[in-house]
Order: C-alpha cells, then sequence, then structure tokens
C-alpha cells in the first residue's frame, strides 16, 4: 500500500465542527494513564528485555534543562526560572548520577543515532557546562558524535549568538530547533517573550554555516493579541528566514493547570474563527511557499527527511512529533522526562524535590509510567498508521497481528462511519484512507480507536485539535 500524500484540503466550517478536545498521540496509551503502580524494577526490567530483543537496536536520548531566563507566558512545560547559570549546578550534578545510573542498563553497543536536548532553555547552559554533560552522556552511553546521527537542540535565540551555535557543532550536535512564536511586538509583549528577527537570522545563518543537517522553527497561533495582519507579518520573516522545517502548534490556555498562563487575559484571547482562520493562513502561506505538509502542525521541504520517511512509510511519531528514527528505545533523562522502551512508556518525577529524593536513596527517579497490554500495543499500531501515513490496510494489519481486524474494532469502525459520512476518511477495497478533508483531522480520526476516552472528564487534559 502506497502513504497517501494528498495535498489536504482547508475547510474551515468542517474543522470548526471536528475542533474538540483530544490527544496529540506522541504516545499511546497518552500520558494521562501512566500511573505510580510503575516503578523502578519495572523500567530495569523493561530495559533488559529490550538488549534481550535486539542488542543492537539503537538507542534515542531526551535530556530534559528545565531551566529559563524568563518567564513566558504561554508555557506549560517544567522550567525554572533564574539569571544565575550556577544555579544550574546542582540540578546537573544530579543529571550525572542519574545517567550514570541508566547508562549500564543498556548494552553498550547500543548507538545513541538520536539525541534531543529540551526544556525550559537548553542554553541556558553556557558552553563548559554543555560540553560536560556530552562528556557524561560519553562515558555511559555509546555517543557518535560523527557519522549518521540526529542530535538536536532546542535554542532560544534571545541568548544566544552565532559563536555559541558553531561551538554545539563541535559538541555533535547537527540539528537545531528555534523557537519564534509571532515577531509580532503587541504578541510578544503580551506572552513576555522578546525577540527580533535578527537574533532568530544570526542562529539559523550560525548553524548553517557550522554543517547543520537541518534547522526547524516554532510558530504559535491563538495567542493573545494575535490578529491576521501581524501573523501574516511573522510568516513573510518566516519564510525569508528559510528554515527546513516549521511546527505551528495551537495555542492551549488551561490556567488552571499552568500557572503561568494566568498571567495571560484571556479576553485578548482570538475567538475561535479568528484562531481557525489564522492555522488556515499558516497552513496556505507555507504550502504556497514549497513546504509539504506532513501532518498536524509540521511542515517541511519537499526534499526533508520528513517527507521522504512518509513516502516511504517509515516515519514514526514520539514526543518530539514526528520522527524518522520509530525503531529507537527513548531513554529519557532529567527531572520530568518520558522513557519509551519496549512496550512500556516511563515519566520522572515532575519535581526537583521527588526527582532529587530518588536520586539521593540511589534509586531511579522514575514516578509513574505503564507496561502496555496486548490491546494497548495494537491500537498503538493502528493509531501510528493513521497519524503518519493516513491510511491502514486492515486485512494485512490484521495478519501482522494475528487478529480479524473487522472484528476486532467493529465498534470503532462504526465511529469511523459518522467521519467517512463527512468525507474524512473513505473505506474500501479492506482499507481505512483519510482523505484531503480529513488529513488536518488526523487526531479525530485516530480517537476513535483510543479505547481509553469513554471518560468525559479526559477531556480537559487535552488540547483542542486545531
Amino acid at each position: 500500500m502506497r502513504t497517501t500524500t494528498t495535498a489536504p484540503e482547508f475547510d474551515p466550517a468542517l474543522i470548526a465542527r471536528y475542533d474538540v478536545a483530544g490527544p496529540r498521540y506522541t504516545s499511546y496509551p497518552t500520558a494521562p494513564q501512566f500511573h505510580t503502580g510503575f516503578g523502578e524494577a519495572m523500567l530495569r526490567e523493561a530495559a533488559r528485555a529490550s538488549n534481550e530483543a535486539e542488542a543492537s537496536r539503537p538507542l534515542s536520548l531526551y535530556v530534559h534543562v528545565p531551566f529559563c531566563f524568563s518567564p513566558c507566558f504561554y508555557c506549560g512545560c517544567m522550567r525554572i526560572i533564574t539569571r544565575d547559570v550556577a544555579k544550574a549546578d546542582h540540578y546537573l550534578a544530579l543529571l550525572q548520577r542519574e545517567v550514570a545510573l541508566t547508562g549500564p542498563l543498556f548494552d553498550r553497543e547500543r548507538p545513541v543515532r538520536q539525541l534531543h536536548f529540551g526544556g525550559g532553555t537548553p542554553n541556558f547552559l553556557d558552553l563548559p557546562r554543555m560540553a560536560g554533560v556530552m562528556d557524561t552522556l560519553e562515558r555511559h552511553f555509546n555517543l557518535q558524535r560523527q557519522g549518521p546521527r540526529e542530535y538536536g537542540i532546542e535554542i532560544d535565540p534571545r541568548f544566544a549568538d552565532g559563536d555559541y551555535i558553531a561551538a554545539l557543532a563541535e559538541l555533535g550536535f547537527n540539528r537545531i530547533s528555534v523557537g519564534i512564536q509571532d515577531f509580532d511586538p503587541a504578541v510578544q509583549a503580551a506572552v513576555n517573550r522578546i525577540q527580533s528577527v535578527e537574533q532568530t537570522r544570526e542562529v539559523l545563518e550560525a548553524a548553517r554555516a557550522s554543517g547543520y543537517g537541518s534547522a526547524s522553527v516554532d510558530l504559535i497561533y491563538g495567542l493573545p493579541k494575535q490578529t491576521l495582519e501581524g501573523f501574516d507579518r511573522t510568516l513573510d520573516e518566516v519564510i525569508g528566514l528559510a528554515p527546513d522545517r516549521v511546527a505551528v502548534y495551537g495555542y492551549a490556555h488551561l490556567p488552571k493547570l499552568f500557572k503561568p498562563q494566568r498571567q495571560i487575559d484571556s479576553d485578548n484571547l482570538p475567538d475561535p474563527g479568528t484562531r481557525l482562520a489564522l492555522f488556515g493562513l499558516a497552513f496556505q502561506r507555507l504550502c504556497d511557499a514549497g513546504y509539504v505538509y506532513v501532518g498536524m502542525d509540521h511542515f517541511a521541504r519537499a526534499d526533508d527527511e520528513l517527507v521522504r520517511a512518509q513516502r516511504n512509510r517509515t516515519l514514526q511519531r514520539n514526543f518530539q512529533g514526528y520522527s524518522t528514527h520509530g525503531d529507537c528505545d527513548i531513554v529519557g533523562l532529567g527531572v520530568s522526562s518520558i522513557s519509551r522502551i519496549g512496550d512500556t512508556y516511563s515519566q520522572n518525577a515532575r519535581d526537583l524535590i521527588g526527582y532529587e529524593a530518588a536520586l539521593d536513596a540511589g534509586r531511579l527517579p522514575v514516578a509513574r509510567g505503564i507496561r502496555l497490554s496486548g490491546d494497548d500495543m495494537i491500537r498503538r499500531a493502528v493509531i501510528g498508521e493513521l497519524m503518519c501515513h493516513g491510511e491502514l490496510d486492515m486485512a494485512a494489519f490484521g495478519m501482522r497481528h494475528g487478529i480479524d481486524f473487522m472484528a476486532t474494532f467493529a465498534a470503532e469502525l462504526d465511529r469511523l462511519q459518522a467521519l467517512a459520512a463527512d468525507g474524512l476518511v473513505v473505506m474500501d477495497d479492506g482499507a481505512v484512507r483519510v482523505t484531503a478533508r480529513g488529513r488536518l483531522l488526523l487526531r479525530n480520526v485516530a480517537m476513535c480507536f483510543d479505547a481509553y476516552l469513554n471518560n468525559p472528564a479526559e477531556s480537559t487534559r487535552y488540547s483542542r485539535t486545531i
């Protein structure tokens, strides 16, 4: 079966009807299903089983750096606000202990094919501290600073210059993700993130000059004070910067969950119609500029690895979004980070107190997680096929997993009928195919196969699908 690559169709009225709260499916089951019954012993067993299953299977490391120099009011991440870089030293000592405990769980021959530093603001760390973290990882994992690899870092360009970016390349980084959100001064003031085009350009140009293989930028729609005119000017600047990838995220205003968002006056948020129009504008402008809509909020140049992976049916989805390295076990390091090892997910303590207490006791800081059931594994595979490739051959899938697909998912296929009536999917020749009308609503299609969405209270945990 060939992957559906039909250009998506933007139908505002249809999208508005389906704009409900739902998971992003960076995991399945999603994080609300993680529980405290999953602890260190289960994580160690998952690592042992993973080694035995395929000793040469590559690893993906995620390192969480929780520090920021100043708060961005839209943020929902775990972060610590300080201007004192030395405040990171105690945390880095804890991180070093976690790496020393975690590294020996995995066969030393397993190469680290993918590495991602997220935050917070990873470039809060100055170069000596960043080099120290990389050296620690290299001592305990099979880090490969040359050759085929995808070693990325999130950068706030307000606190990085060209020399810093060039030095990161010397440490082994070859991918960069730059936060922009919006260049409109009124929006920047409303979210407490004043950032110039010039600062952003310096970082991106330094990455290209230093041989980075990919540079991406992040935008957010639905922020306070955003207008179509202002966002259009931002898109002009972004297209002029010519990044390899652009992520366009919808702002999820959840002030009860995320304290910084209480600084945002909800009266300044765009109304639902404007919010949808902001996404439609970004979609049209980026497609007109030659970017390919990969799915969800991701756009990439036609020759980008993500686009090639989608065409070759090797595209995967994980906690960083779409990925070309779905064969990797993901090892999360640092406070609040999440691992995906074999048939398990696990998350470290989400606060520094719990994180430190576990390490002081000589334990891995895992606080919760889940071991997937056989049904979970099958549903994860179904949702992955739909989210990444937009189609699913039911008979072939059933044969691979030893099930009668039509019988197993009879109720789910019934739910899909309503989406089929609206032209989001077609079901013929034994396949489910997402149409051009449905490609912008992949989350809604995937939700039909989610066994955990029966409780209406769950909807308060998720952002809206557009």
